[in-house]
């Protein structure tokens, strides 16, 4: 069961990887204005998604703990951006407001992810 965790874990970490480096790819875009949500920040964000549900159900399975209230706080926070990126994926320019959020919300996630034990 270990084997699968760490799997799903390192799939999960691809995913963060995949939404920010999307975001982090058009600071510079972000910078003049045509900022964009790119197909790779759709695709992470449903990666952690998918990933995040397989391992609260996986470590569940194993008996080990979890808590409860900060993976519903990193899913709300991962719904809204997935939300976001969603509905603006199609459109040529994303407001800088909009676009930073998505950004500071996926570093929060991080945090929030690392941070709290």
């Amino acid at each position: 069961m270990d084997v699968l965790i760490n799997v799903f874990v390192a799939l999960h970490i691809i995913g963060i990887a995949s939404l920010l480096g999307g975001f982090l790819t058009q600071m510079k875009a972000m910078g003049a204005g045509t900022a964009r949500f790119v197909p790779a920040m759709l695709h992470g964000a449903l990666t952690m998604l998918v990933t995040g549900i397989a391992l609260v159900g996986l470590n569940q399975a194993d008996d080990q703990a979890v808590n409860n209230v900060k993976i519903g706080i990193k899913m709300a926070v991962l719904v809204v951006i997935l939300a976001l990126v969603y509905v603006k994926r199609d459109e040529e320019k994303v407001s800088k407001g909009l676009f930073g959020a998505v950004g500071g919300l996926t570093v929060a996630n991080i945090f929030i992810a690392t941070l709290w034990t």
